[in-house]
């Protein structure tokens, strides 16, 4: 049961000058225009006992802005642990909450929005008094329906009661965070858990990071900081590699070469000389999550010669060209037939021109609720006999979103079902997929692009 929504407005009437952004989880000086004036939007969405889950929108009603931080203070010892569409962080009582890269500008009257978990005390939850936007105090009316009695509540006005059936957490609504569970080809073979509960290191330098990768035995690695190497480093069976927030690795790449059940999650690449991460030789059960990828060499996720059993997951990528290849070759067929399959779903194909992916020998091949946008080469390419499913994702000024063939490679089969297209044709299809294996829920297209601009990419999850 969730407690119906509460909002709150508040005008600006001042100005300031700059405010200090928090962008990609990195701590940065940026230049920020201040709003002149600015309406915010402020609703608990639902509340459970000891969280609830709130939705903020503010809009700009001042000249533009580039950048902008909201901030809030709670009065009942509330803690933000979780945001989607910002980057929120808390001091004491007092909220940060700063733009993503997609949402940074707002023109005048502009609007962006964002969600967040919370812990409270389970007797009082509450709205914020105050905002600020660009250290400009929002000021002005505050309104805030009565919350009805229901059974098992409290019916104070302000102070929403306990739910008696409280719902789950993770089944918010849906401008809630992504879900953060692993679903597809992953799942299958015995499941993937990576270094599981295993001792955690923490690592800072490129040194640390490569021994800790190819060390044997199960690990959980959490990379901290920016760390800027070269070529391909080794990751063996067992592993759970995490970004804090901020990670990025810059200049190398990470290799899973005949290993199996490794998690990749929330990391920034970039800059990569090689591939990004290239999984290859027969790893299985590999899961590659809310990573970011710009501006590499090669492939952004290469995955071949035999490999299996693999999702990837709630990634972005941008400004890079070749981005996510699926079996190496044409004459790889003998080792490739009966492998390569893999699940690509809730990743954000942010203008990245081509291999979205491209598929040799996979069947079936599971191409699922993902966000394409301005692909100036192409979305989807079938080859060399896969089979491929392409269902339920979001098409957005891409000329050429799925077809049979590529290159020298021979035609492969494609069912396209359940799609959605914004100034963009329907592909090519043909032929039959042999079927899915495994349980998942299929968002409706046409709210793909919001679902996944708020959730694809590192820093929108906590791990």
């Amino acid at each position: 049961m969730r407690t119906p929504q509460r909002r709150m407005t508040l005008l600006a009437t001042t100005a300031a000058a700059t405010a200090a952004l928090v962008t990609g989880g990195l701590l940065t000086a940026v230049s920020a225009q201040a709003a002149a004036g600015c309406r915010v939007a402020y609703s608990v969405a639902s509340q459970w006992p000891g969280g609830f889950t709130g939705n903020v929108t503010v809009t700009n009603l001042g000249d533009p802005v580039s950048g902008w931080t909201l901030r809030w203070s709670y009065g009942a010892g509330q803690q933000v642990s979780q945001a989607w569409g910002a980057t929120a962080t808390q001091s004491g009582v007092q909220v940060s909450a700063t733009n993503v890269d997609y949402n940074g500008t707002l023109a005048t009257n502009g609007s962006a929005s964002f969600g967040f978990n919370a812990s409270w005390n389970s007797s009082s939850n509450p709205d914020p008094t105050s905002f600020t936007l660009n250290n400009v105090a929002c000021t002005g009316g505050t309104t805030t329906p009565t919350t009805p009695s229901t059974p098992g509540t409290s019916g104070t006005p302000g102070t929403p009661g306990t739910p008696t059936t409280p719902p789950i957490p993770s089944d918010p609504p849906p401008s809630v965070p992504p879900p953060t569970g692993l679903v597809g080809w992953a799942t299958q073979n015995g499941g993937t858990t990576g270094g599981g509960g295993a001792p955690t290191t923490t690592v800072s330098n490129a040194s640390a990071l490569t021994s800790a990768l190819n060390a044997s035995g199960a690990a959980v690695i959490r990379v901290s900081g920016t760390i800027s190497c070269s070529g391909m480093l080794r990751v063996r069976s067992n592993k759970t590699v995490l970004g804090n927030s901020g990670a990025t690795i810059v200049g190398c790449g990470l290799n899973v070469s005949g290993d199996r059940n490794v998690i990749i999650r929330n990391l920034t690449f970039r800059d990569w000389n090689d591939d990004a991460i290239n999984v290859q030789e027969s790893a299985t059960n590999i899961w590659i999550d809310h990573n970011t990828f710009s501006n590499g060499y090669d492939g952004a996720v290469d995955i071949k010669r035999g490999s299996d059993f693999v999702t990837v997951s709630w990634n972005r990528v941008f400004n890079h060209d070749k981005t996510m290849l699926l079996g190496h070759s044409d004459d790889n067929g003998a080792q490739d037939t009966g492998h390569l399959r893999v699940t690509y779903h809730h990743n954000w194909f942010d203008g990245s021109r081509q291999r979205n992916p491209r598929v040799r020998f996979g069947n079936p091949v599971h191409v699922y609720n993902n966000y394409y946008r301005a692909n100036g080469g192409y979305g989807v390419a079938s080859t060399e006999n896969a089979g491929v499913l392409v269902e339920g994702n979001y098409f957005e000024n891409v000329n050429d979103t799925y077809h049979l063939g590529e290159a020298d490679s021979g035609p492969g089969r494609l069912v396209a079902r359940n799609n959605h297209f914004v100034n963009s044709p329907a592909g090519q299809a043909g032929g039959s997929v042999a079927s899915i294996p495994y349980s998942y829920q299929l968002d409706t297209a046409s709210t793909v692009k919001s679902i996944v601009t708020a959730g694809a990419g590192a820093g929108r999850i906590t791990v």
